[in-house]
């Protein structure tokens, strides 16, 4: 799922191409993607752009006359910025296209069959805020009000950052790099961390989103983000499976759950131990690995060759 990273890239080179521009028309492939019946979508149609918001992991089109499109790509939904007469919506991945004044458009696609992105149009501030989660906006809080979100509830570390109540635009990637910055264990409970655990979380939090806004900003380069993806060679951890941690060396290790996976590294963030992957451990039982070293063992016990030290 495109996180704040992403989204502020998407915003940025939208920013360039469509504010003060009208919508000529709007095509929909899938009548799934439109959320909302009233105004009617067509509305949009002959109106000015006049600028673009973030809310949480949302796009949205700020449109003459107080309409708001809003925008959710969801976990495989993308945006596709094409040259007039190339913009056709041919294919099961292409769900809508804006097109703007002077010919060229914008293609909303989705990957997967599941079509969870959407589409909601609305009238006046009132009926946009409706889509704002309350979560704190992490680049602009206080340590003090990242805490007070932080320990609303008891949770694990990486329920806690993905839930838009209490943080803004952070999901499964970014969630794993910042504990992973922050030497934190991901299943660590949010209300048994002491003071300097939540300020160093805090400080990791800032560092990984601005340093990754930075990495993405298309400004730089003038391109549109064509590649956004969840998975980026420049991480440390996230979708790093049995690769070296950059930072020790260790096997990055993971716990898949639902549509996700955590991927941590033992040494740096949980003193070595192995977390249990729901599924596996209780198949495995007695037999699961508890440290990285019984890992190794039982590795070399199946054939494999030894792991060199790191």
């Amino acid at each position: 799922m495109p996180e704040l990273p992403d989204i502020l890239a998407y915003i940025s080179a939208l920013e360039v191409r469509i504010q003060d521009r009208h919508i000529d028309r709007i095509r929909l492939a899938s009548p799934f993607l439109v959320r909302t019946a009233d105004p009617p979508i067509g509305e949009i149609q002959g109106k000015r752009v006049c600028g673009l918001r973030r809310i949480g992991k949302r796009i949205v089109l700020v449109i003459e006359d107080d309409l708001f499109l809003v925008l959710h790509l969801m976990i495989s939904g993308r945006l596709h910025w094409k040259p007039q007469g190339l913009a056709k919506l041919a294919g099961k991945m292409n769900l809508a296209a804006l097109d703007f004044e002077g010919g060229a458009t914008l293609v909303v696609t989705e990957a997967s069959t599941k079509k969870r992105a959407s589409i909601h149009l609305v009238r006046g501030e009132q009926s946009l805020q409706s889509f704002d989660r309350g979560g704190v906006e992490v680049l602009e809080c206080s340590l003090e009000d990242f805490t007070k979100a932080l320990q609303l509830e008891n949770h694990t570390l990486k329920r806690a950052l993905t839930d838009p109540r209490l943080f803004s635009g952070i999901g499964n990637a970014f969630s794993d790099e910042i504990l992973h910055r922050a030497r934190l264990s991901p299943g660590k409970l949010t209300q048994k961390m002491t003071s300097d655990e939540i300020e160093r979380l805090f400080d990791a939090t800032h560092s990984v989103m601005t340093e990754w806004i930075d990495r993405l900003d298309p400004r730089i380069d003038g391109a549109f983000p064509e590649k956004v993806t969840a998975f980026r060679p420049e991480m440390a951890v996230h979708g790093k499976y049995d690769q070296s941690c950059p930072v020790c060396g260790s096997p990055v290790q993971r716990i898949v759950y639902a549509d996700n996976e955590s991927n941590y590294c033992a040494t740096c963030q949980t003193g070595g131990r192995l977390l249990a992957d729901r599924s596996m451990s209780r198949l495995l039982k007695a037999d699961w690995p508890r440290s990285l070293e019984e890992l190794e063992e039982s590795r070399v016990a199946r054939g494999a060759e030894p792991r060199p030290p790191h």
